[in-house]
């Protein structure tokens, strides 16, 4: 704002009319306006300085455009109903998807089953997340397809919740026909390739993977990383896979398609690392009170033959047992699942009978001696000890009132596993990994391969020994004793003699001429 000189005449005490009249039109321009909260002076001010610094060529027929555009720049809607549009935040997009989750379900059954697991699970104080209990047991997976939650596997970014199906018909042949097509491909592709030289490494066999339906492959997984999320068939189990899960020790990231980096190197990602730890922990921890499964009686068997050891169902006449009694004994407990063999497999399979082809005839082969794992339905008191620690720990909900109270087996190799027993139901919920006391060490690699086939040929001839020296010298020395012997005695062999060293200075002495 520019400042107002005032002058004084000497005649007078006060400032003269005209400087009192400009003061006050000057007061009047400055004064505020009660909607805007502007005055003439500097929106005059605004405009004057538009002018100049845009300098248009008829300034005088685009006063009033300038004039309307400054108004506009420091105009503010404060009360304006418009709203800018938010972004919908990750919470909010969970819920929409969740929100199919909370609807009635048509079959009370299902609805009345899956409460009373989550009630079963709350009883027992597991340290379960509510929230993703909660909604993953309103609903099943699918409708379709019947299923049951397994539990949870813990991740460093996400977690996975895992529920347990069992194949269907039809479904055992397409799942077996899906992993067989790559091979015959890949088969393809190496005929095509040209021939490498040969070379002597034999690697051994590989182990068949078990059928679908069978053993490890018996029951398809699902996973997901929150409720709502659609749910992620994992792929069946391989035994290389199994056996390279019991060598490493990596955490989970909640990324299917995450790679496995470790010492030895590990045949898949992470979905394949995941299913082989729930292999492993099913196997393990798979539990059911005494009576309530009995060996399944096939018909056309006799009572001599062996019954196949997943051949097993729900015994009909199984009435249940006190809860008191579960907690007494592990014997009141057993494996209803498999155990899983140094092979990667539940069924124990010859690998000999593949090499016969290639073996010589009249070669004789050891016969591999078959390994047995402990049958089915064996008690907990039979399993081995870890590290100087008990396998399982027996428990009661509550203490004070045993009658409505509940059994629960916990298992201390796989920390995470849980069992009840009045309402029989296994869970799990951890990091997918084994109790082990020890630091984890990767174990020691392999020796290195022969460059080259060791032979006569190619090895080097050990020095002789003294003692082999002297008497080869000795024997050298008898030889030429015995010769000069012989050649003093012949004179037809001294006659030969003098004649080869005739004709051998005659020939010197030419070749010497011929030379000169």
């Amino acid at each position: 704002m520019k400042k107002l000189f005032v002058t004084y005449d000497s005649r007078t005490s006060g400032p003269s009319p005209a400087i009192q009249l400009l003061a006050r039109f000057k007061a009047f321009l400055l004064k505020s306006s009660s909607k805007t909260n502007g005055n003439v002076y500097d929106h005059l001010t605004q405009v004057l300085v538009k002018i100049i610094e845009e300098r248009p060529a008829d300034a005088v027929d685009v006063i009033e455009d300038i004039s309307h555009n400054v108004k506009r720049a420091l105009y503010v809607d404060s009360q304006s109903t418009l709203r800018d549009l938010s972004e919908e935040t990750p919470v909010e997009t969970m819920a929409q998807q969740q929100q199919d989750l909370f609807k009635l379900l048509p079959e009370g059954d299902q609805e009345y089953e899956l409460v009373t697991m989550t009630t079963l699970m709350k009883s027992l104080r597991l340290q379960i997340p509510h929230r993703s209990h909660q909604t993953v047991t309103v609903k099943k997976m699918t409708r379709a397809r019947p299923s049951q939650p397994a539990g949870e596997i813990i991740g460093t970014e996400r977690n996975y919740l895992i529920a347990e199906a069992e194949y269907r018909e039809g479904e055992e042949e397409e799942e077996q026909n899906a992993e067989e097509a790559p091979g015959e491909e890949q088969e393809k592709q190496d005929t095509e390739m040209d021939s490498l030289p040969k070379w002597t490494y034999k690697p051994p066999p590989v182990v068949p993977t078990e059928a679908v339906g069978t053993g490890t492959n018996r029951y398809m997984y699902f996973v997901c990383n929150e409720p709502g999320l659609p749910w992620t068939k994992l792929p069946t189990v391989t035994p290389a896979q199994i056996t390279t899960a019991r060598l490493i020790r990596k955490f989970f990231t909640g990324r299917l398609d995450a790679p496995i980096v470790s010492c030895p190197p590990f045949p898949g990602n992470e979905s394949n690392y995941l299913r082989a730890q729930i292999a492993r922990i099913s196997a393990g921890t798979q539990v059911s009170p005494q009576g309530f499964y009995q060996f399944r009686e096939e018909e056309g068997t006799k009572a001599e033959e062996e019954v196949p050891q997943d051949g097993y169902e729900v015994h009909p006449e199984f009435e249940g047992v006190a809860a008191v009694k579960l907690a007494e004994s592990l014997s009141a407990w057993v494996h209803h699942t498999q155990h899983i063999l140094k092979q990667g497999r539940c069924m124990w399979v010859n690998l000999t009978l593949k090499n016969t082809e290639e073996e010589e005839e009249g070669e004789e082969r050891e016969e591999a001696e078959p390994e047995l794992g402990p049958p089915l339905l064996t008690p907990l008191s039979q399993d081995e000890e870890g590290f100087q620690t008990l396998p399982w720990t027996l428990r009661m909900s509550s203490r004070l009132t045993p009658e409505p109270a509940l059994a629960f087996v916990r298992s201390n190799l796989w920390p995470g596993a849980y069992a009840t027993g009045k309402k029989f139901e296994n869970v799990y919920v951890g990091w997918g990994l084994k109790y082990t006391a020890q630091s984890c060490s990767p174990p020691v690699p392999p020796r290195p391969q022969r460059e080259y086939l060791t032979g006569p040929d190619v090895m080097e001839v050990p020095d002789p020994t003294v003692e082999e020296e002297q008497e080869e010298r000795s024997f050298f020395r008898k030889k030429l004793s015995l010769a000069w012997r012989i050649f003093k005695r012949d004179r037809e062999c001294k006659r030969w003699l003098y004649t080869v060293l005739i004709l051998t200075l005659y020939l010197l002495v030419v070749l010497l001429i011929f030379l000169i």
